[in-house]
């Protein structure tokens, strides 16, 4: 069963905005015929497009699983201005993302949690990896959940088939989430979203994007540079478990054949503590880390072509605009694309 197993919805109307990021927004809508809830993201601009038929290429494609969002099909619209809106539907999950989810529950999400929403995440991209898919852009904002404890992957407007990414030179994602070789622009595998798996860990845990410090200091070359020519780790949460730990260090290994892939890590020893079913004690006991509170920089997203020179690509991330890494004032890391 392919992942379109919800009706298509033929007569819609379009809600409030409940998010957008580089390819456009996401509205909330209804199904006119059924009252039905679902939500719809549309862009009109040439790359929005480009990364929605992306998705919808990917996912009209892949086989149903329950820890995939479930992709309702496709819509485009033309304004008597010649102006095009191409839209995806998917269902419509109430938690919103884990990003959301974290934010209104104290910023961070103690180690329990932390092991279950890991352990869907996972399940979520074996199930990419076993069909030949690299997620390419896992991170807090890119999973979802539901009012019942549902945890399902989204976004898919940079995923790659594996025989295709190191064809056509085409890679993206959010750069401090990304893989040391996917920076140096090595080309990717599956090993790219594990390393942006322990990244998210970090992320539920601290409340901040990895390698928070230097974004801090607003210092994007420097952020960029310490991934690619250094040989560290974005810094482990303080008061994890050793098995947390251990669990961080083989997401997070430089050298992409050294990491596990999502199938052993299903069996680590983190992922089989204290298994347990959400509940609203659980949900309401979130901070649990000596860390500073930061602010949500997290949602630059690169799409990126290859360049010559060593680092040039980089260059062009942080400098094509005048204000391309945090804006003075701003919580938001900016969005930049390279076409």
């Amino acid at each position: 069963m392919v992942q379109k197993s919800l009706s298509q919805p033929t007569e819609w109307l379009k809600g409030s905005v409940i998010g957008s990021g580089s390819f456009g927004t996401v509205h909330l809508a209804i199904d006119s015929s059924t009252g039905a809830l679902f939500v719809a993201k549309s862009a009109k601009s040439e790359p929005g497009i480009k990364s929605l038929k992306n998705e919808a290429d990917i996912l009209e494609k892949l086989n149903y699983s329950p820890h995939i969002i479930k992709y309702m099909g496709k819509d485009v619209a033309f304004a008597k201005n010649g102006e095009t809106r191409f839209s995806l539907f998917f269902e419509y999950m109430a938690g919103g993302s884990l990003s959301d989810v974290a934010q209104k529950f104290g910023g961070k999400l103690n180690e329990k949690l932390i092991r279950l929403y890991t352990r869907e995440i996972l399940r979520g991209l074996k199930h990419l990896h076993s069909n030949g898919i690299v997620h390419s852009d896992v991170k807090c904002k890119n999973v979802l959940l539901g009012s019942s404890g549902e945890v399902k992957l989204a976004d898919f407007g940079c995923a790659k088939r594996l025989r295709e990414c190191n064809v056509n030179g085409s890679m993206g994602g959010t750069p401090l989430w990304m893989a040391p070789e996917v920076l140096r622009n090595e080309g990717f595998g599956f090993a790219a979203d594990i390393w942006s798996l322990g990244c998210t860990v970090i992320e539920m845990a601290t409340g901040r994007p990895p390698w928070g410090g230097d974004v801090e200091d607003n210092n994007p070359m420097g952020v960029m540079m310490r991934i690619v020519k250094g040989n560290g780790v974005p810094e482990f949460p303080r008061g994890f478990s050793d098995e947390g730990l251990d669990f961080l260090s083989r997401c997070l290994e430089r050298d992409p054949g050294y990491r596990w892939t999502s199938e052993r890590l299903l069996d680590h020893p983190f992922l089989k503590m204290g298994r347990m079913v959400v509940s609203p004690t659980s949900v309401l006991d979130v901070a649990s880390y000596e860390e500073s509170d930061g602010d949500d920089d997290s949602d630059l997203v690169c799409d990126y072509e290859k360049f010559g020179g060593e680092f040039v690509f980089l260059e062009k991330w942080c400098f094509k605009e005048k204000k391309v890494f945090l804006e003075e004032g701003s919580d938001e890391w900016i969005t930049v694309r390279s076409r």
